[in-house]
């Protein structure tokens, strides 16, 4: 059975907002190297446009850095699976709109064959996780306070709380920590 792994890129204080946060190379390195893991990426909406056109078209040209290009590569290498019902279409060549209950899917793509499923941003994957349907989490905690913005698990209730069993733990040259988690 495939697995749904959550991974998200957050400062010490909680917040999600990518654009108060430095991040570097070390850690595009390691969100490649995550991404050729697995074979599908599932986001919302909100999360897939952040990163479409963008990566596919980093992936392109010759002008960014290297670690850029290969998380770009990496990125655009894979099937992704969109959640939402906003949407008309999705841009990139190896997207996939879903329209349906989100907790449906999640569980027919977990009983496909294949490589685990990365899980990402903010406000859909805190959705799943309520419902139960997540079965790892990689938090990549930058050196940093950011002190505003987008928090993990906003307005989600876990009645009886969640309780992880670490199982690594990684330290990247620009001081950020890996946390590995298993539900």
């Amino acid at each position: 059975m495939r697995k749904l792994i959550y991974a998200i890129n957050l400062a010490i204080d909680g917040c999600c907002d990518h654009t108060k946060m430095t991040g570097g190379e070390d850690i595009l390195d390691y969100f490649a190297d995550l991404i050729l893991e697995a074979d599908l990426l599932i986001y919302g909406r909100i999360t897939y446009q952040l990163m479409v056109p963008y990566w596919p078209d980093v992936a392109k040209e010759n002008s960014s850095s290297k670690a850029e290009i290969e998380f770009a590569r990496a990125f655009d290498s894979v099937g992704k699976v969109v959640f939402s019902k906003s949407l008309d279409k999705v841009e990139d060549k190896n997207s996939r709109l879903v329209r349906t209950k989100p907790e449906d899917e999640i569980l027919k793509l977990k009983q496909q064959e294949g490589k685990n499923m990365l899980l990402g941003g903010v406000a859909f994957p805190s959705h799943l996780i309520e419902l139960g349907l997540v079965d790892e989490y990689i938090f990549v905690v930058q050196p940093t306070l950011v002190g505003g913005g987008r928090r993990l698990l906003e307005g989600i209730n876990l009645p009886e709380g969640l309780k992880l069993k670490l199982v690594g733990t990684k330290i990247l040259r620009s001081g950020c920590v890996v946390l590995h988690y298993i539900n």
